[in-house]
């Protein structure tokens, strides 16, 4: 795992930390979170915490094809840091990744993370790279690398942002692209676990939490949490549960920034058109509560956020009940048709 505070100056450390940038405080975060990475290594990998790059053996593959992906948690970070709660977007992090990869048909096999901050509190960093070890553990992932910088004057003290990198790999005859959609296929949607990592901005702007963070502490029955618990919930992984039924899975959808309406065409072809029937699931009372705050319009709702909606997989009809089965919540709530030639790739009804 690659570290450094602000990259290489040859100011002494007494300047370096008139500067702003606490040497200790990073070797400290390092000295934390390296067992955290070396308790996520597969067989994979080679080498140890410490090198300039990271190590990774790609076995087992006859036709590999690497399928990567980049990303962060946009200002769900912000939530994250007014609760004082940072393992759940560590984990987060990871799981968007894996559901990136995953719904081409890729496993992962390593990850890296980025930290940045005004001025570096290894507790913190510890708890967020914490979250992100469970999470690589729990789909068999290697934290292999990663980079902490601290960096005052672009950052505020205090501040902090995060990133994470995955490779995974997929035979090439097994890549999950869309290309056998036709229709009459069932559209499978699998439950999100809340609003996983979109829409924060939005979020924050409606219930003011920047100038009143103690609105986190809101009780909802409807919830059966505070609104800081319900809106810190892990953005949910559906790499394992969804794996055994790898050729079953025409195609794919991770319901991220965009919502259904701007994710689920991306993996269509271009003759067919998915409608979906919005009333086959109840919408979670999270987003009527962020609707009603913000005063937002259900058009745009549908835009910003998931809805409930995690993940869309498209199936064979046949297929379609074996599919549902593997998350409780999980439903058929459209299908694939012929795409009229004045009309979008996707419509509700």
């Amino acid at each position: 795992m690659t570290t450094s505070n602000e990259h290489h100056d040859p100011s002494p450390p007494s300047a370096y930390a008139a500067a702003g940038v606490d040497i200790a405080a990073g070797e400290e975060a390092v000295r934390l979170i390296a067992p955290l990475a070396r308790s996520t290594f597969t067989a994979g990998v080679l080498g140890d915490i410490g090198g300039f790059g990271g190590l990774f053996r790609l076995d087992g593959y006859r036709e590999p094809v690497l399928v990567s992906s980049a990303d962060g948690v946009g200002t769900k970070l912000r939530i994250a840091l007014a609760a004082g709660s940072y393992a759940s977007v560590g984990a987060d992090m990871v799981n968007h990744s894996v559901n990136d990869i995953w719904v081409q048909g890729a496993d992962p096999l390593f990850f890296l993370d980025y930290i940045a901050g005004g001025s570096l509190n290894p507790a913190i960093v510890a708890a967020i790279v914490g979250g992100m070890s469970a999470a690589c553990k729990e789909v068999g992932c290697a934290l292999i690398g990663g980079e902490t910088a601290e960096m005052p004057g672009v950052y505020r003290s205090g501040d902090y942002d995060i990133a994470g990198f995955i490779v995974g790999a997929v035979e090439r005859y097994d890549l999950i692209n869309g290309s056998g959609v036709r229709p009459g296929d069932a559209l499978v949607g699998l439950p999100s676990s809340g609003l996983h990592t979109n829409g924060y901005s939005l979020v924050r702007r409606a219930f003011d939490i920047d100038g009143n963070s103690s609105v986190l502490d809101t009780y909802y029955d409807e919830l059966g949490s505070t609104l800081g618990e319900a809106l810190l919930a892990v953005h949910r992984s559906y790499y394992r549960c969804l794996k055994p039924m790898q050729h079953r899975l025409r195609a794919m959808a991770h319901i991220t920034g965009g919502g259904i309406v701007g994710n689920l065409p991306r993996v269509l072809p271009s003759h067919v058109q998915a409608v979906v029937h919005k009333d086959s699931w109840d919408v979670p009372p999270l987003f009527r509560i962020i609707q009603q705050a913000g005063g937002v319009d259900e058009p745009e709702m549908f835009r910003v956020f998931n809805m409930g909606i995690g993940l869309v997989a498209i199936v064979r009809p046949a297929d379609a009940a074996m599919v549902s089965a593997v998350m409780d919540g999980a439903r058929v709530i459209g299908e694939v048709t012929e795409r009229p030639a004045d009309e979008g790739p996707i419509r509700f009804v």
